[in-house]
């Protein structure tokens, strides 16, 4: 019988809490020039973030001593990229 790995319940609490403060975290962590940037959250907080999604999770298993999957990553993409602000 196969035996099924699923993520701790940190990791989907981490994943509540980033789609509750999904505004601010825009806010804060959205690249003025209409980049991409990748958020680690762990314990509600995020613990490192970034253009490149290795580079963010290597930075965040480091710094918290998590396996990788068990990080949670929220990807947060530019207002000018979802709404091509050239054409407003």
């Amino acid at each position: 019988m196969k035996v099924i790995e699923r993520e701790p319940q940190s990791y989907w609490d981490d994943l509540e809490w980033a789609r509750e403060h999904s505004t601010e975290l825009h806010r804060k962590y959205e690249d003025p020039d209409g980049g991409i940037v990748w958020l680690a959250i762990v314990n509600k907080e995020v613990v490192a973030h970034g253009p490149n999604l290795a580079e963010v999770e290597r930075i965040a298993a480091e710094r918290t001593g998590k396996p990788i999957k068990e990080i949670a990553i929220k990807f947060i993409e530019s207002g000018a990229a979802i709404y091509d602000q050239t054409t407003l």
